[in-house]
């Protein structure tokens, strides 16, 4: 499958088989590596510009591995360490790199920014989040569900919490393209817009699966295989914090709401979390937890990602 060029901003831009693609290629790299074999460096001389307005662990440290394993070399950077930092524009920033490095990786506070740079770049350019949407996290999430579920058609996933995020946004995304059921569980007034529901319930019609959204948690909860969750405050949205706390109060992933999901289910977390708010000690601890392998399975996924693209 030729995805050589190709940019990445959101999941609603790939068909499912070429999600398909690079789901099988993360699973493949992962199982050689375990294997003990030695992944060939197969992209020696290339470099990736990794451009971070928000703070990363998971994200950039995945990055770095997985280009290194690959052989690239890549220049972390952000906006102060950059002219963005003194008004040059994105679109010029864009134009000027691009003819440097051969990807560029950025992690910003709004998805128009990545709008922007993809449009101006000569390169291949991947969302390490945005506001909007987070698709590397998401690819990690399938491969993880599929290690621990032994599938992805026809498995129900309830995301709990606020439903216009880059998280539940990705979800829905993802699941609708592999015939998954996904339910959004959100206060009113936090559920995601057209923008990104509508596609992907599009999606779900030709996959076989479903989208829903309510905010009754035990209707959205009740006999799942997934219950997933995200921080109530994401970064930009300090401000609102208080306010969030009180309106997500009655969606917290506790070992109660737990018991409403398959007595199987697993408990998934994009991280980091903000223990004994959106998630308690007990859950996130507990056996049912897969966050660590899904915080693995961030290399992996990204160095597909990598590998594909550039």
């Amino acid at each position: 499958m030729k995805l050589k060029g190709r940019d990445l901003l959101t999941w609603t831009d790939y068909s499912r088989d070429e999600f398909l693609f690079l789901l099988n290629l993360s699973k493949n790299m992962k199982e050689r590596l375990y294997a003990g074999e030695k992944y060939a460096p197969t992209h020696l001389g290339k470099t990736v510009l990794g451009i971070f307005e928000k703070p990363s662990t998971r994200t950039r440290i995945s990055l770095e591995v997985a280009a290194n394993q690959l052989g690239m070399k890549v220049i972390y950077t952000n906006p102060q360490e950059l002219q963005l930092g003194r008004g040059e524009t994105v679109e010029d920033t864009a134009r000027v790199v691009s003819r440097i490095v051969d990807g560029i990786m950025a992690r910003v506070y709004s998805h128009s920014s990545l709008v922007k740079l993809a449009e101006n770049s000569d390169v291949p350019v991947i969302n390490a989040l945005s506001d909007e949407c987070h698709p590397t996290q998401v690819l990690a999430d399938a491969l993880t569900i599929w290690e621990k579920l032994g599938r992805l058609e026809g498995v129900k996933l309830a995301f709990v919490g606020d439903g216009d995020n880059n998280m539940s946004h990705s979800l829905m995304q993802m699941g609708a393209k592999l015939g998954m059921e996904v339910r959004i569980v959100s206060p009113k007034g936090y559920w995601p817009g057209k923008k990104y529901l509508e596609p992907s319930e599009d999606d779900a019609r030709r996959s076989g699966g479903s989208i829903m959204v309510t905010d009754n948690v035990e209707e959205g909860v009740k006999g799942v295989d997934v219950v997933y969750t995200d921080v109530w405050v994401s970064m930009g949205f300090e401000k609102e914090a208080e306010e969030r706390m009180k309106i997500f109060k009655p969606y917290q992933v506790n070992s109660r709401l737990m018991d409403l999901a398959g007595k199987n289910a697993i408990f998934m977390h994009c991280l980091p979390a903000h223990r004994g708010y959106e998630v308690t000690d007990d859950v996130i601890d507990s056996p049912r937890s897969v966050v660590w392998d899904e915080a693995e399975n961030r290399m992996h996924t990204i160095k597909a990602i990598l590998a594909a693209l550039i």
